[in-house]
C-alpha cells in the first residue's frame, strides 16, 4: 500500500504503521531530518505539501494531511484576547485540500485539524478527542481518553508518544510545539485501519 503522509511532522501518526510504503512530505528541513531518521524506510520529500498533493494524489492508495492548525485554534483566540499574540486570517488550506480531496481523490484519505473556535465550514466526518477528521469514510470513534497534552512537559510528551526528540535541534521552532503536533501513534494506527481496513 503506497501512502502519503503530509505535514509529517516527526511522524507521531505515522509509528505505528507496519507493511506500507510512505512517502511523507516536511517543509521544515531540521524536522525532515528527524522524520528520515526515525523513519529511514520511508521517501521524505522536503517541500510544500499543498503543492505535493495537487501534482501526485493519483499515485498513492492512502493519504494522511495534517495541515497546520496554529490558525485555526481555540489557544490562538485566547490569546489575541489576553494580549499575547496578534490576530491572523485562518490559513484556507485546510478547506481547499478538504474540497480537493473530495472531489477528485479515489483512495481513501482523512484530513485532521483542530477543533477551531469557529464552527467549521465543513462539517467534519468525526471528531477524536482535539481533533476534528474529514475523511471519505466514517468511523466510530473509540473511547480515546482525552489526551491531556496542554499539561505534558516535553519529557512527559515524549514518553507518551515514543518519541525521542533529545538529540535533535530544530531551526525556528521548539520541541515542545513540535510534539503538540505530533498525532497519538495508536490514535493514528486506529484511523489508519478503520479507513482503509488494514488491520496490522
Amino acid at each position: 500500500m503506497k501512502v502519503l503522509n503530509l505535514y509529517a511532522g516527526v511522524g507521531g501518526n505515522r509509528k505505528l504503521w507496519n507493511g506500507v510504503k510512505v512517502t511523507a512530505v516536511e517543509i521544515n528541513q531540521s524536522i525532515a531530518n528527524a522524520y528520515a531518521d526515525m523513519f529511514p524506510q520511508d521517501n521524505v520529500v522536503v517541500g510544500d505539501a499543498h503543492q505535493y498533493l495537487l501534482e501526485h494524489y493519483k499515485d498513492f492508495d492512502f493519504i494522511w494531511a495534517s495541515p497546520p492548525c496554529q490558525t485555526h485554534s481555540r489557544l490562538r483566540t485566547a490569546g489575541v484576547y489576553a494580549g499575547k499574540t496578534h490576530a491572523v486570517y485562518p490559513d484556507m488550506k485546510l478547506y481547499q485540500e478538504i474540497i480537493f480531496l473530495q472531489f477528485y481523490a479515489r483512495c481513501d484519505w482523512v484530513v485532521e485539524n483542530v477543533i477551531p473556535f469557529y464552527k467549521p465550514l465543513i462539517k467534519p466526518s468525526f471528531t477524536i478527542q482535539r481533533h476534528h477528521y474529514w475523511s471519505n469514510k466514517f468511523i466510530f470513534a473509540q473511547n480515546f481518553d482525552h489526551d491531556g497534552i496542554d499539561m505534558e512537559s516535553v519529557s512527559g510528551m515524549e514518553k507518551k508518544f515514543g518519541i525521542d526528540l533529545r538529540k535533535y535541534k530544530f531551526e525556528g521552532m521548539i520541541k515542545r510545539q513540535i510534539l503538540r503536533n505530533c498525532a497519538n501513534p495508536e490514535l493514528g494506527l486506529y484511523i489508519f485501519q478503520q479507513i482503509t481496513g488494514k488491520m496490522q
